[in-house]
């Protein structure tokens, strides 16, 4: 068995190997870039070395300093976790070539399954069906065009290298192809090194469905069963579960069957997942069941199938990468019960669900179920890598004891000044079709604004503040607010207590109404439409409310409220940046005419791309912009004057 392990990754996952490795007796070797000095996987390993800047690029994706390190500190082996470098099949050879254990895929099945092109047509080969599309040699931009056309619209754009939504497009109409390719073929350079590109046809009622294998040096080969990771939004997995809800026992075997040769097929070793497109417009068929691509490594999603078949996956990855047979035969796996994975990230969802940067002043996300992080109350977000912080689990009995866990885990989590997702996770683990179990991949896009319209009322900040500032008397007036509308009062507070920038006075009964100012601004709200509630026992040690806005979900207001501060004041046609982040794309140079909606630069953060549009017609008489530059948020970017309308 191993002795000791560096692992090549940060964050949660991190911390998710050193769990495990601590639980089996195996030493662990953080590496950390310059921004995750003080991080929590740092903290919590054995030892740690400090492999170079913040930017991934030049840290945790060069493989040599990692190599160096884990020869320098004694380590036998190294686990790359997800993403970063676990599916480099260079890196793992050379990893093998130093002398040390790779805790991952054989590299000639990284390879074989790395693009997605040669993938689909070995797993033709292995009886395993697949996507109709395209996916030959001919990269010419006519070419594609002429496939998509053949195909059908709408039709799928995908890197044949790519991964976690990167790197894909979907297509409705003819005109807009090529626009779609080059951004495409741009965002996968960028990310994977790769700018070639298969095409597929769009599956009507998309279901994500994916089958976790596993095998060892000895020629065996299992499956784990299956997770339904369709909720998703810009391609990325949201809420993932298993088993997948309406998947009969016939189509389940089927599946499973068709998992397990394609892992055959590659000879694979450790811990890998083939993903299916199953097309559910009547239900899961395996007839409609399609082969989309394997990942040859260790999913994000991982811990659902851990809870219902209660295996340690990374244990067995450790104990295949040692040598040893596999744990546990095909007939001693079976499924026990239901989980559901929420990904919280540092995000606005009423903003674009643009990244969120910042120091944690306050993170609790309580005790129930199982938390996965990465981070702890105090710590800085960065803006150089992935945007989760924290992926939450639910297991229960059925489908809808695990969905309510999870729903209750979501609203009791607080982050703070830090945006999060955790309303919008809510929203979605409420929303009708999800407890229905009726799914799909467009659910989240067809839902839209619905799913992030999640500001606060004015009143429940006004809530939240009384709770913060004077709990002795909250308790008595959150009360005759939620049951009575009775008279209630209360002094006028410091602006100095809410940072300068918030006041607040309650005052009534007249007309069961509360005024109150914010800001400075004199507002008056009927309580009959507040929906304030009075919090659970729990929650009032946060000293916080609960909202109920309509009648789908409730909001948890956190203390220390706050009233964020108006965008960079500039005149209008002021392109400002909403986000901190990199410019990797200038479309527009000073004196240049614009049309509105014209994309005039495009910003990178926590791999996402964010592209700023002309708000008018009009002229681009200012430019601060150049490829490749570092930006803050609020920055002027650009300023366009609108053409003389004279």
């Amino acid at each position: 068995m191993i002795s000791k392990l560096l692992i090549a990754n940060r964050g949660e996952i991190a911390c998710r190997i050193i769990r495990t490795a601590r639980e089996m007796g195996i030493a662990t070797v953080a590496v950390y870039s310059n921004a995750d000095a003080r991080a929590l996987h740092v903290r919590q390993a054995d030892e740690a070395v400090h492999i170079g800047p913040s930017p991934a690029a030049e840290s945790y994706l060069v493989g040599e300093k990692i190599i160096v390190a884990a020869k320098e500190t004694g380590a036998e082996a190294i686990h790359p976790g997800y993403g970063f470098l676990s599916e480099n099949a260079d890196f793992a050879q050379a990893v093998m070539d130093a002398g040390l254990i790779w805790v991952g895929a054989p590299p000639a099945a990284i390879r074989a399954m790395g693009l997605k092109d040669a993938a689909k047509k070995l797993m033709r080969e292995a009886g395993v069906p697949v996507t109709p599309g395209y996916d030959g040699e001919d990269q010419s931009a006519e070419r594609l065009k002429q496939e998509a056309d053949a195909i059908g619209y709408p039709v799928l754009i995908k890197a044949v290298a790519g991964g976690g939504g990167k790197g894909m497009r979907k297509v409705e109409d003819a005109e807009d192809f090529l626009s779609a390719l080059e951004s495409c073929r741009r965002e996968a350079k960028a990310s994977f090194g790769n700018d070639d590109v298969i095409l597929e046809k769009w599956i009507t009622s998309p279901r994500h469905i994916e089958v976790q294998v596993f095998g060892d040096s000895h020629g065996n080969v299992v499956h784990l069963f299956e997770r339904d990771c369709s909720l998703q939004r810009r391609h990325q997995k949201v809420i993932e579960e298993a088993p997948a809800p309406g998947m009969d026992e016939a189509t389940r075997e089927a599946i499973c069957a068709a998992a397990v040769r394609a892992a055959k097929a590659v000879d694979y070793e450790g811990a890998g997942t083939i993903e299916f497109i199953a097309d559910a417009s009547e239900g899961l068929h395996a007839d409609r069941i399609f082969f989309m691509e394997m990942n040859t490594r260790l999913q994000v999603e991982h811990p659902v199938t851990e809870e219902i078949t209660n295996v340690d996956l990374v244990e067995w990855q450790l104990r295949v990468a040692s040598g040893e047979p596999l744990p546990k035969r095909q007939d001693e796996l079976s499924i026990n019960g239901h989980a559901i994975e929420a990904r919280l990230y540092a995000e606005d969802p009423a903003k674009g669900f643009l990244p969120s940067t910042g120091r944690l002043d306050h993170f609790d996300l309580g005790h129930e179920g199982r938390i996965e992080t990465g981070v702890e109350e105090g710590d800085e977000i960065s803006p150089n890598y992935d945007p989760m912080i924290a992926k939450l689990v639910a297991r229960g009995e059925d489908r809808e004891a695990a969905r309510e866990l999870l729903l209750e885990m979501i609203q009791s989590a607080w982050v703070f000044p830090v945006k999060s997702n955790a309303v919008f996770l809510a929203s979605c683990l409420a929303d009708k079709a999800f407890i229905a179990a009726d799914l799909d991949t467009g659910l989240i896009e067809r839902r839209g604004e619905t799913l992030t319209d999640i500001e606060i009322p004015k009143e429940a900040l006004g809530a939240g503040a009384l709770a913060y500032l004077e709990p002795h008397l909250a308790t008595k007036m959150l009360a005759p607010l939620t049951d009575a509308y009775g008279q209630v009062g209360w002094a006028p507070v410091g602006r100095d207590r809410f940072n300068s920038m918030f006041g607040f006075r309650l005052n009534g009964p007249a007309n069961r109404k509360v005024r109150f100012s914010v800001d400075g601004r004199a507002e008056a709200v009927d309580l009959e439409q507040t929906g304030i509630h009075k919090p659970s026992e729990r929650n009032w040690r946060k000293k916080g409310v609960w909202v109920q806005k309509g009648e789908s979900l409730s909001h948890y207001f956190a203390a220390e409220p706050r009233v964020e501060g108006g965008h960079a004041s500039a005149a209008d046609g002021a392109i400002i940046a909403p986000m901190p982040g990199k410019v990797i794309a200038v479309d527009v140079a000073e004196g240049d005419s614009v049309t509105a909606g014209q994309r005039l630069l495009v910003l990178e953060a926590m791999k996402m791309e964010h592209a700023l549009t002309a708000p008018f017609d009009g002229t681009v008489t200012e430019l601060n912009a150049s490829e490749g530059g570092q930006v803050q948020v609020e920055t002027v970017l650009a300023v366009v004057e609108p053409n003389n309308e004279d």
